[in-house]
């Protein structure tokens, strides 16, 4: 997985841990980051360095399984399931992108930021993304 923690977990979201990391599992996979065969860390690993339960880690890793997107490898741990080779089409990454910039585009609607405003910070924070 590299040298650097592959999940970057929100503890102030309303949406649990375990489905974050699960989104972001599925995003790297369709993307193309992370292809069939490639390992994940371990779940004691992995929830030592995020300091969560191991519990919260074993339970995103069974629903990935469960999907068929992660399978278990006799002294390997999880991997990315077979099949998983490549990037997901353009559109439907795309797609996947549509609710959370729907819920940003609401937000910002709501809290009456004007929409080069928006964009900018958009833009700036994707350049910020480039570097890490």
């Amino acid at each position: 997985m590299g040298d650097t923690l592959p999940f970057l977990i929100h503890t102030g979201s309303t949406e649990p841990i375990y489905r974050q990391l699960m989104d972001q599992v599925r995003r790297r996979v369709a993307a193309g980051q992370w292809q069939a065969g490639q390992e994940l860390p371990s779940v004691r690993e992995l929830a030592a360095a995020l300091a969560v339960n191991p519990m919260t880690i074993s339970k995103a890793y069974s629903l990935l399984e469960a999907e068929g997107l992660l399978e278990r490898r006799r002294g390997l741990g999880m991997v990315i399931a077979a099949g998983h080779t490549g990037a997901a089409p353009k559109a439907e990454r795309i797609e996947a992108l549509r609710p959370t910039l729907e819920r940003a585009a609401a937000e910002a609607r709501e809290l009456a930021v004007p929409t080069e405003q928006v964009l900018t910070l958009l833009r700036q924070l994707l350049e910020e993304g480039k570097s890490s």
